[in-house]
């Protein structure tokens, strides 16, 4: 088609469209280069969307009936229609009535398009396969031609949206959540009213005076201040709230030079809206906390550079090991404590009269972080990654983090869980009703588990119970609470079965728990769930099961089970972390497979905490007590016949007969039971006096590697829990205990040697500060260190983790992995970090 059925169509006299003039068009230089494409927004006779394809010099055009769809399973009818001119793409105003085409036009979107293939070929055969970069629209797509009908004169193709990471389900339907113009922010009734200001270049109108890809720079009312407005970026009244925008869990992270990776912090989502000096802060419903944060908070706010101003982000609680901690936060809020909150600024959806919610990600956070005073304690500016998604999500848990946010770089703001923005999370984890407690049965005025539930249809389906994760204080605190919405009937849809039932008060469903899980069971039920704290934030009728599609229908791998019964499974262990006995018992079904063989077939000695960590009484003891569970083994120490037998584990059972006993560490000796002279590990424990940082730690334990790896030896590093690393060597057992001891020895010696002002080999505590003491006493016969994966009875609930090397750094202290994010890490990982450990054993080398 030529322009000469575009101009004969129109009378240019009545119409404000633009003429078409075919020589004053540039022709592309090459048939694979990008060119523009524009869709414009078109409310004739009836409401359609006019795409439009720069070629050969014009615009090729087909009217769309129903508008373009993100989803691949559509396919919209796209009418062909008469070429436009290029200067077409600019034109936004109203066509008047009576003239062809008479109504009103506002551009949709507008970008550049490459062809993918041969374009003359394509267009001829009838399939064009393209890309766009549009302000909307992004991604592959397709317009294929259909056949004819005999005597039909029109000419439909079909416009299809390619199956990549742009695509959408029907859940989010861009048409109605983006209706606006990209060029002038308006929309059809807004341009009908006052055309004359928005419809061509030569509008006077200041929402379209700032040029594609040149913002003007606007000064604001601020003394001084300027602000190199993005393009998007519209006058506005500051709004009192805006529905904050919410991501799509995913099973894993998007990849692609089109997305940015943000931390996901585990907090309270929270607007700060700032007008003249007065700041308030939104909850995620709107609800006003500032009072709940204290002045500090608020008036961190205040020192920022503007007047006028909402922004996105999250106030958090850091643990000691630098994870936000959603616990912690609760427990400060409870407390009135104030001087531990951080708020992450992660976006920004108004500014100094200016409504930026139609400008992209990437120009409204590089506006945010030019805000954020870069000394400021409280307010923060949350960085993005543009690595691979899939790697910043394995680092994120790597380092035990809730997961990461994936964002578009170039996506609006939108309200709702309708954008963009893809979560993916380390471990399940996720809100639920309350529907029911049962009582401690330690306590008189404290819960023992919760009874949760999900809304489906109007109705609450019961999901099972949580029975850890409660603090001594958390758990009088949700007794009183939910003791005053005690209720005689079930709030659940079903009928609960004899053990759902146990011993459950039933309340009124309108408290919401923040719960971390391993995983659904096959029947719909949570397994391992620990409590995390209470959402107040969120209603309980908008609480929902939330699960990636591509994971519905999918049961997790078995966990073993053990045949041990716990009596009191709420004893409270780790008093300040909230986990109990049965805690425990499931962070031990978690590890089980990679802890198994360090533990299974050695002499033991155990420290015993019958009361917790801060109970009186503490036992470590290497022979058997009163009482103790059979499916602990006790075995006669061949060279101590006539002594008490040692003890040892055969199998899981075992395992959790220790934690019903109360045995919060577990030390190994370095060899098994079936061979007990020829030790199968050496273990050398890296012991920081005073005054020595984790940096200088980790620069011994690469020492050692070097040492021990010279020597023809493989060398494994893992955490302590407490204050330092253990380098592990696996040996095939053919030494005896002397040789293997003076063979450790020899390397500690040798450190301290090289640098006596750093290092000790022996156990002098006078001389310990500001020197690492390298412990080979660990490796003699009846020694032993604590094994990987076991817990520490010290506060925090730390345990003793695995690492590989290239993990080793200042991020990852020697107390950072515990009971709670331990095996959310394991679940990220590709690979045990000690894969190949005793594949790895060599003989001990000759003194």
């Amino acid at each position: 088609m030529s322009l000469d059925t575009y101009n004969a169509k129109r009378r240019f006299d009545a119409t404000p469209e633009p003429k078409g003039e075919a020589a004053k068009a540039a022709k592309r230089k090459a048939a694979t280069d990008s060119a523009s494409f524009v869709i414009q927004k078109h409310d004739a006779t009836r409401l359609h969307y006019d795409f439009r394809l720069e070629m050969d010099g014009v615009l090729k055009s087909w009217a769309v009936t129903k508008g373009p769809s993100l989803n691949p399973e559509d396919k919209r009818l796209a009418v062909h229609v008469e070429d436009h001119p290029l200067s077409y793409g600019d034109f936004e105003g109203v066509i008047p009535k009576g003239q062809y085409g008479g109504g009103t036009v506002i551009v949709w979107d507008r970008g550049t398009w490459t062809p993918i293939g041969d374009l003359a070929k394509a267009y001829a055969k009838g399939h064009l396969e393209f890309t766009l970069d549009g302000e909307k629209l992004q991604g592959r797509w397709h317009l294929v031609r259909m056949h004819g009908k005999p005597g039909e004169t029109r000419e439909n193709w079909l416009l299809i949206k390619g199956d990549d990471e742009a695509a959408r389900d029907d859940s989010f339907d861009i048409l109605k959540e983006l209706p606006e113009s990209v060029k002038s922010g308006r929309d059809l009734k807004d341009v009908a009213k006052n055309p004359g200001d928005t419809w061509n270049s030569k509008s006077t109108s200041k929402a379209s005076n700032t040029k594609r890809g040149k913002p003007a720079k606007v000064t604001t009312a601020a003394e001084g201040q300027a602000h190199a407005w993005p393009k998007g970026a519209r006058k506005a009244v500051l709004p009192d709230f805006v529905e904050p925008a919410l991501a799509t869990l995913k099973p894993k992270a998007p990849s692609g030079d089109r997305w940015v990776h943000e931390i996901k912090f585990d907090g309270y989502r929270l607007q700060a809206r700032i007008e003249m000096g007065n700041v308030r802060l939104l909850t995620r419903s709107g609800l006003d906390w500032t009072e709940r944060f204290g002045d500090q908070v608020a008036a961190a706010f205040t020192g920022l550079p503007v007047e006028t101003a909402l922004i996105d982000g999250e106030i958090v609680v850091h643990k000691d090991n630098g994870a936000s901690d959603f616990s912690a936060l609760q427990e400060d809020l409870s407390l009135g404590r104030s001087d531990r909150f951080i708020y992450y600024a992660f976006d920004i959806l108004h500014l100094d009269g200016h409504d930026l919610t139609k400008a992209t990600l990437i120009d409204r956070k590089n506006l945010l972080q030019k805000l954020i005073l870069a000394d400021s304690p409280i307010v923060r500016f949350s960085e993005h990654f543009e690595d691979n998604g899939d790697l910043v999500l394995t680092h994120a848990c790597r380092l035990s983090l809730e997961g990461v946010v994936s964002k578009e770089r170039s996506g609006l703001y939108v309200s709702g869980r309708k954008g963009s923005w893809v979560k993916s999370k380390c471990s399940e984890r996720q809100e639920f009703v309350i529907g029911g407690y049962a009582p401690s049965s330690t306590s008189d005025h404290a819960i023992g588990a919760l009874a949760l539930g999900v809304y489906e249809e109007g109705a609450l389906r019961h999901v099972g119970r949580v029975g850890t994760g409660f603090s001594h204080a958390t758990a009088d605190m949700l007794f009183e609470a939910l003791s005053a919405i005690e209720r005689s009937d079930s709030p659940f849809r079903d009928k609960l079965t004899a053990d759902a039932r146990r011993g459950l008060h039933y309340v009124e469903p309108t408290l919401v728990a923040e719960v971390e899980f391993r995983a659904w069971s096959a029947d719909g039920n949570l397994r391992h769930a620990s409590f995390r704290g209470l959402r107040e934030d969120k209603p309980a009728s908008e609480v929902r099961q939330e699960r990636p599609a591509a994971e519905k229908g999918r049961t997790s791998p078995a966990l073993p089970k053990a045949a041990i019964t716990l009596t009191h499974p709420d004893r409270v262990y780790w008093p300040k972390e909230g986990v109990t006995k049965q805690g425990l018992a499931e962070y031990y079904a978690q590890v089980w497979s990679f802890m198994a063989p360090y533990v299974v077939d050695r002499p033991l000695s155990l420290l015993r905490c019958p009361d917790g960590i801060d109970g009186k009484q503490r036992f470590f003891q290497k022979h058997a007590w009163r009482g103790i569970n059979k499916a602990i083994d006790q075995i006669q120490d061949p060279k101590d016949k006539a002594g008490e037998p040692s003890l040892r584990i055969t199998n899981f059972d075992g395992l959790i007969a220790l934690v019903q006993s109360a045995a919060l560490e577990i030390h190994p000796w370095g060899t098994t039971t079936r061979n007990w002279e020829k030790p199968d590990m050496i273990t050398m424990d890296l012991d920081p006096g005073e005054d020595v940082s984790w940096a200088e730690i980790i620069e011994a334990a690469l020492l050692l590697k070097g040492e021990i790896e010279a020597k023809g030896l493989a060398a494994f590093v893992k955490t302590s829990g407490g204050k330092g690393l253990h380098v592990v060597v696996p040996l095939k057992p053919s030494a005896g205990w002397p040789a293997v001891k003076a063979f450790a020895k020899a390397l500690a010696t040798d450190a301290a040697k090289k640098d006596p002002d750093r290092y000790l080999a022996v156990a002098t505590k006078a001389k310990r500060r500001g020197r690492i003491f390298i412990d080979y006493l660990r490796n003699g016969r009846g020694a032993t260190a604590v094994a990987p994966y076991s817990t520490r009875a010290r506060p925090g609930a730390a345990v003793s983790a695995p690492l590989a090397w290239s993990e080793l750094s200042e991020a990852i202290g020697p107390d950072y992995f515990t009971v709670e994010n331990m095996p959310a890490r394991l679940t990220s990982l590709k690979k045990d970090p000690w894969d190949g450990f005793f594949a790895a054993a060599k003989v001990l080398p000759k003194a």
